[in-house]
């Protein structure tokens, strides 16, 4: 029987919740499934940062590297400052794993009540494919004079063509997947006339190799617009680092919630392990409560499990996911209900446990 290797690391706040109700949804996948997971959790984060002095261990990557995938659940501690969180943990990661491409599907599931008025389900399918590896988040820059009159602080935005070029280049072979065969490039050149000039250049380079994808352009702040005002018109989205970020924040708050929204921050070249997570941090404010809603970690346990290649089990968990947040019972507080995290987790596995896996021979 085929076993694979997935750390989870659960971080802060609700991560410590969410994780293991997706590391119980993946256990219930592979019962009777022919396949298994053998599971190593780290205790990163905040609280280790309290006990040591960092977010995680010097050598933490080299711990990771053997593992078929990471689960991680959110990195940040109203008591830590949030770059000290972020870049000690899930960038730490991200960036020493070079998993360059960030993809966040978004649509409205069964059940949910989007805000937009007018949009369908059928409007609001899309996948956003964020630069993770460069950009705004390339950590180049310094603060020189502090707490002077003088004092400067920098951050600069680094763009190579080798890591552009590869992120245009999934985006359109994403695109090229999906049954639309449709890309939008989101850029700020007017403004940014350096680093952004070149990112249109290079995803007018890479379009002619993809002649079956038809593909637009538009500048980030006009793309807020279309995304509230024509979301049938998108369907595969390509931004920077920083505007992927806002923008896949608000594609899930149009989808009715960032609770439901997964992440996959992949390597595609598979060099090293991919890592999966829910987008909608770490939530202190609910921490300890039961209230977080699961399902935007399940919908990163379908993407975890269709990058290891079982696609089957990827669909199992997906249709479990749609059964459960079709009942309204069954809807966290953030979804306008009062279910909590073991009750959703619970139906989830149930509904599993109702669609077998077909034997394997």
């Amino acid at each position: 029987m085929k076993t694979y290797k997935i750390a989870t690391i659960p971080g802060d706040g609700i991560g410590k919740e969410v994780v293991p109700a997706g590391q119980q949804v993946l256990q219930a996948v592979a019962a009777g499934s022919g396949f298994g997971f053998e599971f190593e959790d780290f205790g990163w984060g905040g609280d280790w940062f309290r006990a040591h002095g960092v977010m995680m261990p010097a050598d933490g990557l080299d711990a990771l590297r053997d593992k078929d995938a990471i689960l991680f659940g959110s990195a940040g501690d109203p008591h830590i400052p949030d770059h000290i969180t972020l870049w000690g943990l899930r960038l730490k990661i991200c960036q020493g794993f070079d998993q360059y491409a960030n993809v966040r599907p978004t649509r409205i599931l069964p059940g949910i009540d989007g805000p937009l008025k007018r949009c369908s389900p059928q409007d609001l399918d899309w996948v956003i494919v964020r630069e993770n590896s460069e950009g705004e988040y390339s950590g180049v820059g310094g603060r020189a004079h502090q707490g002077h009159p003088i004092e400067v602080a920098t951050d600069v935005s680094i763009m190579t063509r080798a890591g552009v070029e590869r992120i245009i280049r999934f985006a359109f072979r994403l695109a090229q997947s999906r049954p639309r065969k449709q890309l939008t490039v989101v850029t700020k050149s007017n403004a940014q006339r350096h680093a952004m000039v070149m990112w249109d250049q290079i995803a007018n380079e890479v379009a002619a190799e993809f002649p079956d994808v038809k593909w637009d352009k538009e500048l980030v702040d006009a793309m807020t617009a279309r995304m509230v005002n024509k979301p049938a018109s998108l369907d595969t989205i390509v931004a920077t680092n920083l505007h992927a970020d806002i923008l896949s924040d608000l594609a899930a708050a149009l989808a009715g919630s960032l609770g439901i929204a997964p992440t996959g921050n992949i390597d595609p070249e598979r060099r090293y392990p991919s890592m999966f997570e829910p987008i909608h941090g770490s939530a202190f404010d609910i921490m300890g409560q039961g209230l977080a809603n699961p399902v935007g970690t399940f919908w990163s346990v379908v993407m975890l499990l269709e990058h290891l290649g079982e696609h089957e089990a990827a669909a199992r968990v997906m249709a479990a996911v749609e059964q459960v947040t079709a009942n309204p019972a069954l809807h966290t507080r953030d979804l306008g209900g009062t279910a909590t995290t073991a009750a959703v987790t619970e139906a989830v596995c149930a509904q599993l446990a109702t669609a077998p896996a077909r034997k394997v021979a």
